[in-house]
């Protein structure tokens, strides 16, 4: 039947009465499919409708998500940069700083899985340029690579009509960082008997001197447990939970015995280091306060570490602790009963016994006068303080300058750069003071610069003289960190083993060695090290008696 929606007059014509009930009939079945069609139309478009609205809110909510995730790395990065002003010591400062980095991670983890499911039609939207990303450094060249190779499984051409083989024309290579927990494992020593059926004599290897006699630590877990304590500041609680993980019981009080022992191994060594650091002429000073234990009262007394260390310029570099029951002015006589030089530090009294010897000279630090200044100007209490602030950085930058020049050409570049720069500072200081009134801050800023003038300008007459004390501050931060952790010494001898080993971890980090391979190694040797060899030991020294050993002699060292 013709579709009787293309009827017309015409066709109508002469058509029976049953022709027109079946027409009629027919266009209603007609009309009914277009009817069925036009409502799955009709529903399918809302469908769709629903669905651009659905994915409408999902760009919305996950543009809002991109906005509060871009804004709170924004203002994490205000805090990482602002931090930096604020009132922290250095463990909240590191705490602040790790725990800033995980978040900063999080939230760009975030922000790239929100930019990965982004619909395409954002794609119109303006493109702006790729924002320039931290350069990795790559690893270290030393560790152990557990190479994996991946080829296709199938090296045939796929492509239809070809199905040659394929040549390889390259390789990508990518680095993974992976680790492996400390493996705690025992050394076997096995001495064979031997012995002359004739005579009965018996002949057997003697037994290797070790630091803990017919005790269980080698040299190697002895230097693990001293740079777990002193270096990386763990009690001996957690280091005895930590070796718990490996299936190793090693009470505390077994851990506080090895490290006795260690450290009196390393007492001739210490020795010999401190007379190195005594040597130089020109040394740092400074003290910090670490709580310890009274015998007998369960209470603590305020004792103090003092720190002395050999120039910041100097070709060799080195720090020496020494822990003390308080701090009176003796105990810096005691220590530098024997030396002369020039002696770094800021304007504690204690030192003036040093000074008063003949051949001993003070030089005074930069860096504290500024911060009497700077304290004024973050609290906006005076503006001679940031026009200080600003003299003194222009010395600074002229040091900066000199960082890398030798002692002659350091004192050349000082006396035509900064010596100018610190006639001006004078003569502005004298002429400020006169300006500002007794008993305030700015008076007492400049009054401190003012008296310590000669102290502080030292290092333009010497070109081996640093411009402040900056160096031997950042060798008391390991203290700052260990007692922290560990809260308090147990008693001064524990402390003077603190100091003592600290000494040579902290000197051999100077040095650019590990703490732990190095510790290991001269522990292993002091057993039968000469005396008179013990300087080949000392950090500053140590790679080289490495280099020079000979073979047999590293060998037996080393293969144990």
């Amino acid at each position: 039947m013709n579709d009787v929606t293309t009827l017309n007059a015409h066709d109508l014509k002469g058509l029976s009465k049953g022709a027109v009930t079946e027409l009629a009939a027919a266009l209603l079945a007609q009309l009914a499919a277009q009817g069925v069609q036009l409502s799955a139309q009709q529903t399918a478009l809302l469908a769709k409708d629903e669905h651009i609205a659905r994915r409408d809110r999902e760009i919305k909510f996950k543009d809002a998500k991109i906005e509060r995730i871009t804004f709170e790395l924004a203002r994490l990065k205000a805090w990482k940069f602002g931090a930096r002003t604020e009132a922290m010591n250095v463990e909240q400062r590191q705490m602040f700083e790790d725990t800033l980095a995980e978040d900063e991670a999080d939230l760009q983890a975030q922000l790239q899985m929100l930019q990965v499911h982004v619909p395409a039609v954002e794609a119109l939207t303006p493109e702006t340029p790729p924002k320039r990303q931290p350069r990795r450094e790559k690893l270290p060249e030393h560790l152990r690579r557990v190479v994996h190779r991946h080829e296709p499984e199938n090296t045939t051409c796929p492509t239809p009509q070809c199905g040659k083989p394929m040549v390889r024309i390259g390789e990508d290579v990518s680095e993974r960082l992976d680790i492996v927990p400390a493996e705690f494992f025992v050394h076997r020593h096995i001495r064979g008997k031997w012995v002359c059926k004739c005579c009965q004599h018996l002949v057997q290897e003697p037994a290797e001197p070790q630091i803990i006699d017919k005790g269980v630590p080698t040299a190697g877990l002895i230097a693990h447990t001293l740079v777990a304590h002193f270096v990386d500041h763990l009690p001996y609680y957690r280091l005895e939970a930590i070796n718990a993980r490996s299936g190793v019981h090693t009470p505390r009080s077994t851990l506080a015995s090895w490290s006795g022992a260690g450290g009196a191994a390393l007492q001739p060594l210490y020795e010999a280091h401190r007379a190195f650091v005594l040597a130089a002429k020109v040394l740092h000073a400074d003290e910090t306060p670490v709580r310890m234990l009274v015998p007998g009262s369960g209470k603590t007394a305020k004792a103090y570490v003092w720190a002395y260390a050999r120039g910041e310029h100097d070709a060799t570099t080195g720090v020496v602790y020494d822990f003390c029951a308080g701090r009176g002015s003796k105990y810096p006589a005691q220590f530098l009963t024997d030396w002369r030089g020039t002696l770094t530090c800021d304007d504690y009294g204690g030192y003036d016994v040093v000074f008063k010897r003949e051949g001993c000279v003070e030089a005074g630090c930069l860096a504290h006068a500024r911060r009497k200044f700077d304290e004024l100007a973050k609290a906006h209490a005076s503006p001679v303080a940031a026009l200080a602030i600003v003299r003194i950085a222009r010395i600074y930058q002229v040091e900066g300058q000199a960082r890398e020049m030798s002692v002659e050409e350091r004192l050349a570049h000082r006396r035509q750069h900064a010596q100018p720069l610190w006639d001006e500072l004078h003569a502005w200081m004298r002429l400020e003071r006169t300006r500002v009134p007794d008993g305030g801050g700015i008076a007492a800023a400049l009054d401190y610069s003012l008296k310590r003038l000669s102290a502080l300008g030292r290092f333009l007459q010497d070109g081996a003289l640093s411009v402040d004390n900056n160096h031997i501050e950042r060798l008391m931060r390991p203290w700052a960190m260990g007692r922290k952790a560990w809260l308090f010494a147990g008693s001064e001898l524990a402390g003077k083993r603190a100091a003592m080993v600290m000494s040579l971890v902290q000197s051999a980090k100077l040095n650019g060695h590990d703490p732990w391979a190095y510790l290991k190694d001269v522990l292993q040797r002091l057993q039968g090290h000469p005396n008179n060899r013990i300087d080949e030991l000392l950090p500053h020294r140590w790679g080289q008696a490495a280099d020079t050993m000979p073979m047999h002699e590293a060998h037996r060292n080393t293969d144990r």
